[in-house]
């Protein structure tokens, strides 16, 4: 299970924490993400995810629908997420679904300022991977490279939001979030054996122009 920790100076828990949950910034920062959008809200505190990223090339991409759920306690900002089938999001044929087993961000105050940051994934990503995926899975799927790019987010986020609903913040105020109900009995759990495996074991690492090896910043 990839889990890193990092700490965050000149930013606040409660910026960080806001920047994880807005879904039309993830897309400006995200250099990863294919399409992220949330699908229906199941409680105050709860919401049905959608989320699709790029692989390394060739690699099919990928995409997950989540169930998610956050709290504030004690100055600790928790979200938690994992896989479930939603009736109308059915996996496409573009892109392989994968399985959140466990997903989750822990944003920690260290100081008014500053926090500290902790993310674990318990992600199957489905199929057969190739040994060079497994060989760099540090650099593809443990997400440092990620919570570098999160980092420098965070400390643009104020300036963005200023243009961007500056007030509105549904996973703060439950009053704002316009999204469809959507009964948790609608839901299932998504458990991997009931995915197709793709085999993608025998792909080669792509190269792009230049000859660099293709990666997820693309």
């Amino acid at each position: 299970m990839p889990k890193c920790r990092i700490d965050i100076p000149e930013v606040a828990a409660g910026t960080v924490y806001d920047v994880l949950h807005d879904a039309e910034y993830r897309r400006q920062w995200d250099t990863n993400v294919i399409a992220s959008h949330d699908i229906a809200r199941v409680a105050a505190n709860a919401n049905v995810s959608y989320y699709a990223w790029r692989c390394p090339k060739p690699l099919k991409n990928r995409d997950v629908v989540t169930l998610r759920a956050w709290q504030v306690e004690d100055g600790c900002h928790t979200i938690i997420s994992f896989s479930v089938k939603h009736p109308k999001y059915p996996p496409r044929k573009d892109l392989v679904r994968a399985v959140a087993l466990l997903m989750g961000y822990l944003v920690c105050p260290t100081g008014p300022s500053s926090c500290r940051l902790t993310y674990l994934a318990q992600v199957d990503p489905k199929g057969s991977l190739p040994k060079w995926v497994v060989n760099k899975v540090s650099q593809y799927l443990v997400p440092q490279q990620m919570l570098k790019r999160l980092h420098k987010a965070c400390v643009q986020y104020p300036a963005w939001k200023q243009q961007h609903g500056v007030n509105v913040k549904p996973w703060l105020y439950p009053e704002q979030n316009e999204l469809p109900e959507l009964a948790l009995s609608a839901l299932a759990l998504q458990h991997g054996a009931s995915l197709e495996d793709i085999d993608e074991s025998g792909l080669a690492e792509a190269k792009d122009e230049s000859g660099e090896h293709g990666s997820t910043e693309n």
